[in-house]
């Protein structure tokens, strides 16, 4: 096959949502660096002989750029291509460029092969309507690959690209690749073992004299960035994370023996980058514990890089990052006073940004999101929430002056409506109803904007889902316990409707069930006497209790013993009630544990 014979400038027009820009430049490199196996090269196959490889591959917004004229432009490349590449995901679907670029491609071409690489969503939300509706494709079907990690993968999804593009068998593709990955993993393994057993002698070195110590730890530093950068790649790209964990071990082991006071800036920098990717790990692993030193370790060096500098504002900005990530990993591992002070600090150091740099919309939301933090663990944990509102509010007012900047920015808008919506979760603590409800309606107001021009938007769909959930919170606080039953149930109807879409979500299932749980709680408000009705009722919406999915979730599965406690009109458990009179609000789901400990119908246990 050669672009001669077959008449075309591209082997593949790559067509794409820009949100899915990252993945689509990775996709282009491994489709032009892919290297055919020797015995298949000059083989002849239903598109003509096959290449080496597939160069160029087309992708419209990093080639056209420059282009005077982007429709013409698009034109003549669908028009020189072989095949069209198409990544699906909820974005992609909703873009009407990519779906004008399915059907002109089609149109240009209607004996040519058009590829789906689905990347996120379904089929269903993920597809553009050009294919989900089957227009034009006949006498070819596309072809479909998965690169889902619950799905084929990247690897193999790749592999049935390639294999669809030049008309082979994937088999064949598949046994190249194992032999070669095989290869890899034994040849990484080996320069990895011998990498650590380099920087283990290069740090014995070291100590025996000055001079020589610092000749030879420029040596070991210059292993470890090679270590922790392309090493790493290689070592996650054949799936070694035992010897990914020896190296950072290594690295780290080399780091804790200096003296700080006497390392130059450059091996300060490393170290805090260093630190960073190996908490960043951890805490991705759900180590915690180990995630914290890493941090720790990192806001020490950070901390140093910004004594020798406290104007810089990257090293302000830096150390304000140490600062979040060791706040979250001690507020994960409930050592909620070190992480008050460590969001404390972060604010600190975001404000101070801000009032370097005021017009950079960066440094406002870095501003925003660290009063919210302090405000939600304000609100949660420590139930202060006048301080929490005041915390919210400044968040609001930072965004807000970051959309002035960049009104177009969706993203700023999302966060502006859940800055309403932790202030209503704040004037709910403090018992202004009215209050909270106005805010709810300001964040739904956002939202319905957002979904109306995002309508395939999971994250969109759930925030209303959760605005919806805590406007009835409000009103069943509030009395209003008919309001909230009836908005609950159609606020459960979409929800089961949305976990329906994705059930391999888990999070839209968790959603599901605490729609559920309150749900069943505005029930039992409203027919304290249980008539048959409503007793069916609320037992069918505590059945989901019994899932694995409610299990995985401590605050759910609290919730769910204190309904079923109220249902069968018994005494909850004796860690219920000790959580009772902690006062413990749920940070998740936002249940007053106290509150519901003392409703009437469980706290006497009648019969």
């Amino acid at each position: 096959m050669n672009r001669v014979s077959m008449g075309h400038d591209y082997y593949a027009f790559i067509s794409y949502s820009h949100s899915d820009e990252a993945i689509a430049k990775w996709l282009h490199r491994k489709l032009e660096t892919y290297r055919f196996p020797s015995r298949l090269v000059g083989k002849m196959t239903g598109f003509g002989r096959l290449p080496r490889n597939l160069v160029p591959i087309f992708r419209d917004r990093e080639e056209l750029s420059a282009g005077s004229s982007l429709p013409e432009k698009v034109q003549r490349a669908l028009a020189a291509s072989h095949a069209l590449l198409v990544i699906c995901s909820p974005d992609a679907a909703a873009s009407a460029w990519v779906n004008r670029e399915i059907k002109e491609f089609r149109a240009l071409h209607p004996e040519r092969p058009i590829l789906l690489a689905l990347v996120d969503g379904s089929p269903e939300t993920a597809f553009p309507p050009a294919i989900a509706t089957g227009e034009a494709f006949a006498p070819y079907e596309p072809l479909a690959s998965d690169l889902r990690p619950e799905g084929d993968g990247r690897r193999l999804g790749l592999l049935k690209l390639l294999a669809g593009l030049v008309d082979i068998p994937l088999g064949d593709l598949v046994q190249r690749d194992a032999q070669r990955k095989m290869r890899r993993v034994t040849t990484v393994t080996i320069v990895a073992l011998l990498a650590v057993a380099i920087l283990s002698t290069l740090t014995i070195m070291a100590v025996q004299a000055r001079y020589e110590a610092e000749r030879q730890r420029a040596s070991a530093e210059g292993l470890i960035e090679f270590m922790l950068t392309d090493l790493r790649e290689r070592l996650e790209g054949v799936g070694r994370l035992d010897i990914l964990s020896a190296v950072n071990s290594r690295a780290l082991d080399h780091y804790r023996r200096q003296d700080l006071d006497r390392l130059p800036v450059s091996s300060l920098e490393r170290r805090a980058r260093i630190l960073l990717a190996m908490g960043e790990d951890d805490e991705q692993r759900g180590d915690f514990v180990r995630a914290l030193a890493q941090f720790e370790e990192a806001a020490r060096t950070t901390g140093r890089l910004l004594e020798q500098d406290r104007d810089d504002p990257e090293r302000i900005y830096a150390h304000a990052q140490s600062e979040f990530w060791f706040g979250l990993i001690a507020w994960r591992t409930q050592r909620v006073t070190a992480a008050q002070k460590a969001f404390e600090r972060y604010e600190q150091l975001a404000n101070q940004l801000v009032e370097q740099e005021p017009a950079k919309p960066d440094w406002l939301m870095e501003a925003g999101y660290a009063a919210s933090n302090l405000g939600t663990l304000l609100l949660r944990d420590r139930g202060d929430a006048p301080a929490a509102e005041k915390r919210f509010r400044a968040s609001l007012i930072r965004f807000e002056k970051a959309l002035a900047m960049k009104p177009e920015d969706d993203s700023v808008k999302w966060d502006i409506a859940d800055s309403h919506g932790w202030i209503a979760d704040a004037y709910r603590a403090q018992q202004r109803y009215a209050d909270a409800l106005a805010e709810r309606q300001r964040q739904a107001d956002i939202l319905k904007d957002l979904i109306v021009k995002y309508p395939r938007n999971v994250q969109y769909r759930r925030g209303w889902l959760s605005n919806d959930m805590g406007t009835a919170l409000v009103e069943l606080d509030s009395g209003a316990t008919i309001e909230a039953e009836k908005r609950l149930r159609e606020t459960y109807r979409r929800a089961t409707e949305l976990a329906a879409m994705d059930r391999a979500n888990d999070n839209l299932k968790k959603q599901q069930i605490a729609t559920g749980l309150f749900l069943a709680k505005a029930i039992l408000r409203n027919a304290p006497s249980l008539p048959p009705p409503a007793r069916r009722e609320c037992s069918r919406l505590l059945a989901d209790c019994t899932s694995a999915t409610a299990r995985g979730d401590a605050e759910i599965g609290q919730f769910c013993e204190l309904l079923t406690a109220r249902l069968e009109r018994r005494k909850p458990s004796i860690q219920l009630a000790d959580i009772a009179v902690k006062g413990q609000f749920s940070p998740r789901w936002g249940i007053d544990f106290s509150a519901e400990f003392s409703d009437d119908n469980i706290s006497g246990g009648k019969k």
